[in-house]
């Protein structure tokens, strides 16, 4: 049974809308791995899979402000184009995701919204910020994590987003589906 510290994998299709193309699928060839409890995962992806056996399937909504909130104003800016100058005319497209970092050295994905003569326009959002979660799966293994992985866990907090910041949490990345990200934690 899917308790705190059990290795969990599990099979999935997500959705942003009930009935529509899965943006993301973990299949029995690659499935989603965590250890519940340990904040690998969405914490409401965990909650939905409390209590759950091997075999178990499973069909659940997570809200949009319990998966990755709304979307901040805030985090959608304008900045100097010249800042740009390094980077490859065929990458510099409305709609492409760049590899970014903050003045103090934090790594960020940012969706390029417009680019006008002096400024482009990057959402700093993460991608699936304002959309609902449908999950569809199969809970595929459950059993104790050793002690080995929960070592791992603790001795490295970040579980491979992008690597550490300086406050020792998670870097940022974690915003490009094409990477293997999963549901909200790298693995």
């Amino acid at each position: 049974m899917i308790t705190k510290n059990k290795h969990v994998s599990v099979t999935y299709e997500l959705r942003t809308e009930k009935g529509s193309a899965p943006l993301e699928t973990a299949g029995t060839d690659r499935p989603l791995e965590f250890i519940c409890g340990q904040g690998q995962t969405l914490e409401y992806f965990e909650m939905n899979l409390l209590e759950k056996n091997e075999g178990d399937r499973f069909d659940f909504k997570i809200p949009a402000a319990n998966a990755y909130g709304a979307v901040n104003e805030d985090l959608i800016v304008d900045l100097p184009r010249d800042i740009f100058k390094d980077v490859e005319p065929a990458e510099l497209v409305v709609g492409n995701t760049l590899p970014m970092m903050d003045s103090i050295g934090r790594r960020l994905q940012g969706k390029i919204e417009a680019i006008a003569a002096d400024e482009v326009r990057i959402n700093f959002n993460h991608p699936l910020a304002g959309k609902d979660l449908y999950f569809k799966g199969e809970i595929i293994a459950v059993r104790d994590a050793t002690d080995e992985e929960l070592e791992a866990l603790h001795s490295h907090k970040c579980g491979g987003c992008s690597g550490c910041s300086s406050d020792g949490g998670c870097g940022g990345g974690c915003g490009s589906h094409d990477d293997g990200c999963g549901c909200g934690g790298c693995h």
